[in-house]
């Protein structure tokens, strides 16, 4: 009887161990990448969504006041003193982007555009490439 809980009670080798944590090893050698690439696109995806969404508010505000803004600001506060002025056209105030830092905005803009509106990316810093690329309202 006793030797029966005995062998319920013995535990794993170290063998066994072993084995165990080489096929966890190699689990997430293959699967980690794959999940931080997803992470990471989903963030960029995130950035260019909140792009879009200030173009809008930039819109409707050229709507109203007949020019953009000189700063994001004017999304949030009647910056220009014109009565035509509708908003706030962002109701939540200004996003941060998904890295936790300021989008980026230049009037008037760039290489023919009416506005510059970027987000540095991860790096937090301009230009980069793959994940640390800026993510921008031009592409």
């Amino acid at each position: 009887m006793i030797s029966k809980k005995f062998q319920l009670l013995r535990g794993f080798t170290l063998i066994e161990l072993l084995i165990v944590m080489a096929i966890v090893g190699m689990l997430a050698a293959l699967v980690g990448p794959t999940i931080f690439d997803k992470f990471f696109r989903a963030q960029r995806d995130a950035a260019k969504a909140q792009i879009s969404n200030i173009e809008g508010a930039l819109d409707q505000h050229r709507m109203d006041t007949f020019k953009y803004p000189q700063t994001l600001e004017g999304l949030i506060k009647n910056t220009t003193g014109k009565s035509t002025w509708q908003g706030p056209y962002l109701k939540k105030g200004l996003p941060k982007d998904p890295w936790g830092n300021d989008y980026q905005y230049k009037y008037p803009g760039s290489s023919g555009h009416d506005y510059d509106l970027f987000s540095f990316g991860s790096d937090g810093k301009q230009g980069g490439e793959a994940d640390d690329a800026d993510v921008v309202s031009w592409e």
